[in-house]
């Protein structure tokens, strides 16, 4: 369970990271409340995980999975350069979040 939750705790993550393009400077009040909402369920996600996991896997999971994620999201959603070295680092981190995984 607190893999699954680590696993959502980076997805809200994601959503808060791409959120903060939206909120324009926190001007835009509703981009900025959901964003804040994601935060907050991204922070109290991670911390009911690291009750059972070990904080630096799963501190590094939840970033990797919310680097990951936020690229990936900022390529199709905003444009962001797709190129090959981007991608190539991308599957690092993936190779790390993978190791990290199997070795906890």
């Amino acid at each position: 369970m607190a893999w699954f939750l680590l696993f959502l705790a980076g997805l809200f993550e994601c959503g808060w990271a791409i959120g903060l393009k939206y909120t324009d400077g926190f001007t835009k009040p509703m981009p900025t409340i959901f964003t804040v909402i994601s935060m907050v369920i991204s922070v109290v996600l991670l911390g009911l995980a690291v009750k059972t996991l070990p904080i630096g896997t799963a501190y590094a999971i939840w970033t990797g999975i919310g680097t990951v994620g936020t690229v990936l999201l900022g390529i199709w959603l905003l444009g962001d350069p797709a190129t090959a070295s981007r991608l190539a680092c991308i599957a690092l981190i993936v190779a790390g979040i993978a190791g990290l995984k199997l070795t906890a």
